[in-house]
């Protein structure tokens, strides 16, 4: 038996849920009836006592606001018809509790019946935006109701066949496990994937950019530093794990240990605290990295060590490099988000071409490594959602 999340509702068989959602009115890109549910729902987790308990809540919010949504659908308009594909079958990770509604979210504002599968380890974060959701729906339009589901039920091969079996399109988040784990479910024939597998990021700041920058600058960029990092206890993809400085060895220790010191306040200021179970595993794999360098596992390290895995929330590597260029040789196919500070937009252009998709998809400020964009992992997540009908008269 399926608990059904959302719409609230009694447990119900797999069959029994397919059933009901596929019974629903036909929606269409950029429906009105799913556009106004998603203002609405957005609105409610930017309320100010909300997004004070849940401040990772009101990026959520963000991207829901109606310009944001009215945009992506703009982006979307062309010579061909949009079309909805069917049915999507969503399986977001448990330990980044927001991710399932941005690609839910995309993929109703396209049209698609959805369901999304959260995992019973999810934080209590998921069950407060299930609670806005539900609030959102007592001035819905019945359609929504009719045509979205959120579902909880552990590990379970039969089930997950099933909605495999059942959909048109299966979006996976959580990394390479999670998709080889599910990839065992065939799909339809005419059914196509999105796949969201393990990703690093990595954060590049200029050091004599730093050491010039007026304190409110360093203040502000030190603040966007923590939100990328410790929301999510720095598991997020998207989520800087080494920070390269670039500059003159002297430049790179004098910014290293100012940027240190900005950084402390703002996580004083913000009260992020770490419990025990999160300082022995930041302590274990320090230790870990220390004994693979034989050196301080999180000084200036050789750019080449630099590590891709989690090391516990709080925690980074930090290397040295004489210029932006001596970066490209060590971007592989899993990094993804490239936070920077220092750099002019040409010089990123520069890079962006240089690399030439050997990996880095993203390229954002101090600040915005957790603000999703319709353009995710290099798709076009929103048009991924679609199917296009050429007509010729």
């Amino acid at each position: 038996m399926l608990d059904v999340r959302f719409p609230a509702g009694p447990p119900v068989t797999v069959d029994h849920l397919l059933d009901e959602v596929m019974a629903g009115s036909r929606l269409s890109v950029g429906d009105d009836r799913i556009l106004d549910f998603l203002v609405a729902f957005g609105r409610l987790l930017l309320r100010p006592a909300l997004a004070r308990r849940h401040p990772e809540l009101g990026t959520l919010g963000s991207f829901l606001r109606p310009g944001e949504l009215l945009r992506t659908i703009d982006a979307l308009r062309g010579d061909h018809v949009r079309m909805p594909r069917g049915l999507a079958f969503h399986v977001p990770p448990a330990d980044v509790d927001t991710v399932f509604v941005y690609s839910w979210a995309l993929s109703a504002l396209t049209g698609n019946r959805n369901v999304v599968r959260l995992s019973p380890r999810a934080g209590p974060m998921a069950a407060t935006i299930v609670d806005a959701l539900q609030e959102a729906l007592d001035d819905a339009d019945p359609v929504v109701a009719a045509t979205q589901r959120i579902i909880c039920y552990d590990r379970s091969p039969t089930i997950t066949a099933a909605l495999s079996l059942a959909c048109d399109l299966r979006v996976i988040w959580g990394g390479d496990r999670a998709a080889h784990e599910i990839r065992r479910h065939p799909l339809a024939p005419h059914a196509r994937e999105l796949t969201f597998p393990d990703r690093s990021s990595f954060a590049v700041v200029r050091a004599s950019a730093w050491l010039g920058a007026p304190r409110a600058a360093r203040a502000a960029v030190a603040e966007g530093f923590v939100n990328d990092s410790y929301w999510f206890d720095q598991a997020a993809c998207s989520s800087p794990r080494t920070a390269f400085w670039v500059g003159s060895r002297a430049d790179c220790d004098a910014a290293r240990a100012a940027f240190a010191a900005c950084l402390a306040l703002a996580v004083e200021r913000r009260g992020w605290a770490v419990d025990a179970a999160m300082a022995v595993q930041r302590r274990v794999a320090a230790y870990e990295r220390a004994a693979d360098l034989h050196d301080d596992a999180l000084a200036l390290a050789t750019a080449i060590t630099a590590p891709r895995r989690w090391l516990g929330a709080g925690t980074f590597a930090h290397a040295r490099l004489g210029s932006l260029a001596e970066l490209i040789p060590l971007v592989g196919r899993r990094d993804q988000t490239m936070a920077h500070f220092g750099f002019s937009r040409e010089e990123l252009m520069e890079l962006a071409h240089a690399l030439a998709g050997r990996g880095v998809d993203r390229m954002v400020p101090f600040g915005d490594a957790l603000s999703f964009h319709r353009v995710w992992d290099g798709m076009d997540v929103a048009s991924e959602f679609t199917r296009l009908v050429t007509v010729f008269a």
